[in-house]
């Protein structure tokens, strides 16, 4: 059968039935004892996620925030058999680069709500118009509106055949490529995957992984050591991606099923990997952004096909990809792994900044800093 390549435009329009059902479900939540330490070490506190999920209940408009998301055009498509959704938001600079940015779990496009306008159009948010981009921000497979998926087998190579075949559909032949988290290792095999069209990938976090521990790398300095310590020493910071990459669909009945549940398993996540100077969650990123980006998970029905991302990639995330000669830059915020040394195994790193505020959702986070790093790393490669 020929696949329908169709560009459909696309306009969020949640059923009111399904807001009612959710306030509903967060009302007659069963909640459990708090557990015996009362602090975030055996995971969300009761106190704390029963006064965020009564604000989700009775404080958040999701109204506000799909008119919010609405603001930026929308468009469908089919692509090795599943539908998948973007933003494709044109600059009104007729110069601008076309840049695909990726997101990861437990992201989605809401990460990227705040770097979209400087990035089409910094004219109007003080910047240079020669640094103009074309943003195109496709939900991953099985994540959002592009799920719940079908098929299995997403590895990174297959969703960045996808990314290049939505590039191609949107007319784009050259391009550069943005990512953090899962994204940033998506968009370096964009960059394998298409090198005569990727003019440059940037990534937010880590890039490429150790071969062999501390003693592989001598003379790192302190911020390395403690960096090169978040690939070791993973403990139980993992347990979330054992559970994904082995037995999602299991998992997918709690989160499915209570959307309290789905807060609880996304907002661990924003705790452990935003600013580490930050006290809570909330305190690193917008209340309601974050709450926008849970309720996409809820109202779209995608927690199990989004946690298969982790059993899809498990086989290929750490393995070597070959040498890439397409331009790469990296930054690296506080409580992400970032070696430069690392990095440069596999890639070829022209850029490298460090910051001292932000975290692992840049994007919503700090992104005055990954907006002006973006600029500046694509600015030669134009």
């Amino acid at each position: 059968m020929t696949e329908d390549t169709t560009l459909r435009p696309f306009r969020i329009a949640v059923p009111q039935a399904d807001l009612d059902d959710l306030r509903t479900r967060l009302a007659r939540t069963r909640w459990p004892e708090d557990g015996p330490v009362g602090d975030w070490s055996h995971g969300v506190p009761v106190g704390y996620l029963r006064r965020l999920a009564e604000y989700w209940r009775t404080g958040y408009d999701w109204r506000v925030h799909e008119a919010a998301l609405n603001r930026f055009p929308q468009v469908t498509t089919v692509i090795d058999g599943e539908r998948l959704h973007a933003v494709h938001a044109r600059s009104p600079e007729p110069e601008a680069l076309p840049l695909i940015m990726s997101h990861g779990w437990p992201g989605s496009i809401v990460e990227f709500m705040k770097v979209i306008g400087p990035l089409t159009d910094p004219r109007s948010h003080g910047g240079d118009p020669a640094d103009a981009f074309h943003v195109v921000a496709p939900s991953l497979p099985g994540f959002a509106f592009s799920g719940p998926t079908r098929s299995t087998g997403w590895s990174l190579r297959r969703i960045a055949r996808a990314w290049q075949e939505w590039m191609r559909r949107l007319g784009y032949g050259r391009y550069g490529a943005q990512g953090g988290d899962t994204g940033s290792l998506i968009s370096p095999v964009l960059g394998r995957v298409a090198p005569g069209e990727v003019v440059g990938v940037h990534v937010n976090g880590a890039l490429g992984y150790p071969r062999g521990g501390p003693d592989a790398y001598p003379g790192l300095n302190e911020a390395e050591q403690a960096r090169m310590r978040l690939y070791t020493d993973t403990g139980d910071r993992s347990g979330y991606a054992a559970i994904q990459s082995t037995r999602p669909q299991t998992l997918a009945y709690g989160l499915h099923d209570s959307p309290a549940g789905q807060l609880a398993w996304i907002v661990e996540k924003f705790k452990e990997w935003t600013d580490p100077a930050r006290e809570l969650p909330h305190d690193a990123v917008d209340r309601d952004q974050l709450l926008t980006n849970v309720s996409l998970y809820w109202l779209t029905g995608t927690a199990g096909s989004s946690a298969r991302l982790y059993k899809d990639g498990a086989m290929d995330w750490s393995q070597p990809l070959g040498r890439s000669q397409v331009p790469t830059g990296v930054a690296v915020f506080p409580g992400d792994a970032g070696i430069r040394r690392v990095a440069e195994q596999d890639d070829n790193v022209v850029h490298w900044s460090e910051f001292d505020r932000g975290g692992h959702f840049a994007a919503m986070e700090a992104p005055d800093l990954l907006v002006a790093d973006i600029r500046t790393f694509f600015r030669p490669l134009r």
